[in-house]
């Protein structure tokens, strides 16, 4: 389970350390690329708007990442409405709603399909999957963990990302030396 530090004042800086909870490269990826383009679509420089279009090449230059797998990342962003392809030579793609309106939650979601922790959590009535599941007793302490992240990802957004400080740091323990 996250260790969520500094959660108790409503602007307070939140850092969430992922250990077990992992999400995929396509949804790091994708936050990244959302956050690249609300800073440059929102965000201001020298007190004048900064709004333009942002091109595929040019996130994953800034970022590092591979062309291929980032145009198919924001290729799925766009299908799930939360940003919109800009045609022509100067084209490229805008945030389709304002970066606050767009939640990690509903990120991780477009990307990697229903939130959950255990598998019997993304089936809905089948649970053939799981042989356990007659004697499983994990399964609704499970299940209020998963709520408590997901409310928590769900009301965390693209804007809080774009603060300085950032309002929402995701980071790995082994980056601060904590031994796992």
């Amino acid at each position: 389970m996250p260790n969520v530090r500094g959660a108790g004042t409503e602007k307070s800086r939140i850092i969430i350390y992922l250990v077990m909870l992992k999400i995929s490269k396509k949804a790091d990826y994708a936050l990244m690329a959302l956050q690249y383009m609300a800073t440059v679509q929102y965000g201001e420089m020298n007190g004048l708007s900064t709004f333009r279009v942002v091109n595929t090449k040019e996130i994953a230059e800034e970022h590092h990442i591979p062309l291929e797998l980032l145009a198919k990342v924001l290729q799925t962003l766009a299908k799930h409405d939360m940003i919109e392809s800009q045609n022509g030579p100067k084209g490229g793609y805008i945030l389709a709603r304002e970066p606050r309106d767009i939640s990690i939650a509903q990120v991780l979601a477009a990307i990697e399909g229903p939130l959950g922790i255990a598998d019997c959590y993304h089936e809905k009535d089948d649970h053939a999957s799981c042989d356990q599941m007659e004697h499983c007793n994990i399964r609704t302490p499970l299940l209020k963990v998963q709520e408590s992240i997901v409310h928590l990802l769900s009301s965390m957004s693209i804007e809080d990302m774009m603060e300085e400080p950032p309002l929402i740091i995701v980071e790995s323990r082994k980056k601060e030396g904590v031994q796992l």
